[in-house]
């Protein structure tokens, strides 16, 4: 078997082995080349990035669901300036809601609401939140329960119900409501009419993001300059490997093994950072995992994402960085418009790209759809919708992107704590990232992840899986944000000894900014 790392390392002699080249593990292998520790990264695509790469398409680049570099986590918001520096662009954000063939402000915005819905509808919304406040849904199981319990039935209806449900392929009410406790958190009808008709009374209280930065070639430089540095430092990026095999002994991992066009490769690991889908992680230990175990991992489920670019013979089509599309008309659920994220991205100033995004699973119908198919779809519903003429796309391509999205369905939480009970036995094997912790994480809260996991693996000790479970909500910051948020560089820490090897290493994540 060839050794993809020095073959006569073990034990604390080994690297520690990255799996996954996206935003969690190329950040985990950043920090420990800072830390002086040997890392290897193992990715099975052949780019780097993974759900926040950038595709290229006829030097038009495109991003795969949109991804806004704003943080709360100031050791994040250091490394990406770090890394990137001055091709960071300030971009204003603007989304909007498709509905009936109005645009509504999204985050909702009281009088746009009701300028949108019309008087009628304005009164059934809220008195439907009145209702929702005095007689609210208990215990708050599904999705449904948390959004009515604090926006009402009717707009739960207009404005969260259909393009939810597009996204996971499953009624609201099968949804764990702590995905909405995660994701929309903090958000209120009667915060949202008193952040619209009160802006006065906004200072010192939580406001909405109205800005964020954004790699000026997309969300993949940042994860190509990345792996640059990895390469000049000797961290090597081993790209079209895929992990087979997670040798251990019951009491920690001892080697990696993975397949690639030269067969199958191995090298023995010191710890293990993993970033792959948590299901594939538990299937792929050597020896197995108890059949609990491995069935509950089987019980994960993940929602693939198919993104549609069209290239359209006009240089303005929508002010949005991107919109919501609440129609069950159509089967497009956001559609973004990138020349607004960046200038960059589309090289001729005549033109826009827009790209339409399609939410599966991987092997049903729209997953299994031709390219040809699937330009002809996204084309009939930019014409449907009233955003372009069919005539006016001249071009597109198509993406795919298996398991983006860990599925947060009624029985995940139970089969992730079985999952993660067994874990608990291998202390050098830590999974981190959205896929890797199976947990609905925006970017940087994965990047936070794995700078705790080499944290841990220096000697300290943080529950990566608490990361993101009681945070701020992302769109919500205060006033003084920005001011007290360190622009540049690390904040020094004290070097850190590093377990069993002797010396010490400088650490380079502070935990606070």
């Amino acid at each position: 078997m060839i050794e993809f790392g020095s073959p006569d390392g073990r034990g604390e002699d080994a690297p520690v082995i990255v799996i996954g080249a996206g935003p969690a593990g190329l950040t985990a292998a950043y920090e420990l080349s800072r830390a002086g520790l040997r890392a290897i990264v193992l990715e099975k695509d052949h780019v780097v990035g993974g759900l926040a790469r950038t595709v290229s398409y006829k030097k038009y680049r495109f991003d795969i669901g949109g991804h806004r570099f704003f943080t709360k986590v100031a050791p994040v918001d250091q490394m990406w300036r770090e890394v990137l520096g001055n091709d960071f662009v300030r971009r204003p954000r603007k989304s909007r809601i498709l509905y009936r063939g109005r645009y509504l402000d999204y985050p909702l915005n009281a009088t746009n609401v009701l300028k949108g819905l019309g008087p009628a509808a304005a009164l059934r919304a809220i008195l439907s939140y009145a209702v929702a406040r005095g007689r609210p849904r208990r215990p708050e199981r599904s999705m449904e329960d948390w959004v009515i319990n604090r926006f009402g039935a009717f707009l739960y209806r207009t404005f969260f119900k259909t393009y939810t449900e597009k996204v996971w392929g499953l009624p609201c009410a099968e949804i764990a409501a702590e995905w909405a406790a995660q994701r929309i958190r903090g958000l209120s009808l009667r915060q949202a009419v008193v952040a619209a008709f009160f802006p006065s009374r906004r200072r010192g209280i939580k406001t909405l993001m109205d800005a964020f930065d954004y790699p000026r070639l997309g969300p993949g430089q940042m994860w190509e300059a990345v792996r640059d540095r990895l390469a000049a430092a000797g961290r090597p990026v081993l790209l079209g490997l895929e992990v087979v095999a997670v040798r251990h002994d019951g009491r920690r991992v001892l080697r990696v093994e993975a397949s690639g066009t030269l067969g199958r490769q191995g090298c023995a690991a010191w710890h293990v950072i993993s970033s792959m889908p948590l299901r594939e992680l538990v299937e792929r230990l050597d020896p197995p995992a108890p059949a609990e175990v491995l069935e509950a991992a089987r019980a994960l489920r993940y929602r693939d994402f198919i993104t549609v670019a069209l290239i359209i013979d006009r240089p303005h089509v929508f002010p949005d960085n991107w919109i919501y599309v609440h129609d069950p008309n159509v089967r497009v659920g956001r559609i973004q418009n990138f020349g607004n994220w960046s200038p960059d991205l589309v090289p001729d100033t005549g033109r826009s790209c827009l790209g339409f995004e399609y939410f599966c699973f991987e092997g049903d119908g729209l997953w299994k759809m031709s390219d040809e198919a699937l330009l002809a779809l996204a084309r009939g519903e930019a014409e449907r919708l009233g955003l372009v003429p069919a005539t006016a796309i001249i071009d597109g391509t198509v993406a795919r992107m298996a398991q983006a999205y860990p599925v947060y369905d009624g029985q995940y939480a139970a089969k992730l704590e079985i999952i993660r009970s067994f874990l608990r036995r291998l202390p050098n094997l830590h999974p981190v990232g959205r896929n890797g912790l199976h947990k609905y994480n925006n970017q940087d809260h994965s990047m936070f992840t794995a700078m705790l996991a080499v944290r841990n693996i220096l000697g300290e000790h943080h529950d990566v899986w608490s990361v993101n479970a009681d945070c701020e909500y992302l769109e919500e910051i205060r006033d003084d944000f920005r001011a007290k948020l360190p622009l540049s560089g690390h904040v020094p820490t004290p070097p850190v000894p590093v377990p069993g090897r002797g010396g010490r290493a400088s650490a380079s994540i502070p935990l606070a900014g």
